[in-house]
């Protein structure tokens, strides 16, 4: 049909409806309990490793300083969604204006882009602590470190920043029911009345392009460390080098798995995988990783246990 039929609509007056978890309505009530539950443990164990690590003298080397890093963007993802998803689930508070929702979408994709060059920033550190240990410090100055976060933020603004050009340029006829807990690029651009490709092939080229090359990065540092640790004689030493780089391997697992699950169905899977399915996949990744990070790092990361362990020590001391 010949757009000049269609009766579109102001942006600037636009509200949307964030419909949750469509076939699940019945269960919102308890689906918001776990992710509650989550997100207050994400947010107090993010800032308490943020705590410690400013805080403690000894945690001042570059993996920590990166951890402090992905903790913080863990705490804004989180918080960018959780709340709206549990206003929607336990007070049915699913209106949002168009311009609401474009800024939740600019700083969901925004964090992601950024959390995915902090975990690359994470993956070089090993890589040089393992394959030139001698030179760590000299390469992994903090000015350095510096730089990079400043890289990371923006790297990142720079490839989502025209997200919000590509949302706004389109032609809008009053369809307004966003069958999601928060708002995606794709899921404002898919209400337009509009051709949308240059919207698709953007987001596949930022996928592809930043988070896709972060990937090839990390897996190329990884390569190389596992071929350092394996010309290593002793096993004790090899088991040493592993372990360190054990917790950010599961790190990195759970921010993409279920990241790359979710952007590929909701692009090419809407007909096979059930649309709630896809939709409470998309809800628990913005609890579960950034719950789970610091639990994570605490457990895997003796200097943060011992130091978990002095603080709650002294406070039971001071009692």
């Amino acid at each position: 049909m010949d757009p000049s039929f269609y009766n579109y609509t102001n942006p600037q007056d636009m509200w949307y409806v964030l419909t949750g978890i469509p076939g699940l309505e019945d269960l919102h009530i308890w689906i918001a309990i776990p992710i509650c539950s989550m997100y207050i443990v994400a947010v107090v164990g993010n800032i308490f490793l943020i705590f410690l690590i400013v805080t403690e003298h000894s945690l001042h080397e570059p993996m920590y300083l990166f951890l402090s890093m992905l903790a913080l963007a863990d705490i804004l993802l989180s918080t960018a969604t959780a709340p709206k998803i549990l206003a929607i689930f336990w007070f049915q508070s699913m209106n949002i204006s168009f311009g609401s929702c474009v800024s939740q979408m600019f700083f969901i994709h925004f964090i992601f882009v950024a959390e995915s060059a902090i975990l690359l920033a994470m993956a070089f550190d090993r890589y040089v602590a393992i394959c030139y240990p001698l030179r760590y410090t000299t390469i992994l100055t903090s000015s350095v470190i510096g730089k990079i976060g400043v890289a990371a933020v923006t790297r990142s603004f720079m490839i989502c920043f025209p997200f919000i050009f590509l949302v706004y340029r389109l032609k809008y006829c009053g369809k307004s029911i966003i069958p999601h807990s928060y708002c995606e690029h794709m899921g404002i651009a898919r209400l337009a009345c509009d051709n949308i490709k240059v919207n698709i092939i953007y987001g596949l080229t930022v996928a592809l392009l930043s988070t896709g090359l972060d990937i090839v990065f990390i897996i190329t540092s990884y390569t190389l460390i596992l071929c350092t640790v394996f010309r290593i004689p002793s096993w004790s030493a090899r088991f040493k080098a592993l372990n360190t780089c054990g917790s950010h391997i599961c790190v990195i697992l759970m921010f993409y798995a279920p990241a790359f699950f979710s952007f590929f169905a909701h692009r090419f899977g809407s007909k096979t995988i059930p649309h709630h399915i896809h939709i409470l996949i998309a809800n628990l990744y913005v609890v579960v990783p950034p719950m789970l990070n610091p639990i994570i790092y605490g457990v895997k990361t003796k200097q943060i246990q011992d130091r978990v362990i002095v603080f709650f020590s002294s406070i039971s001391t001071c009692c």
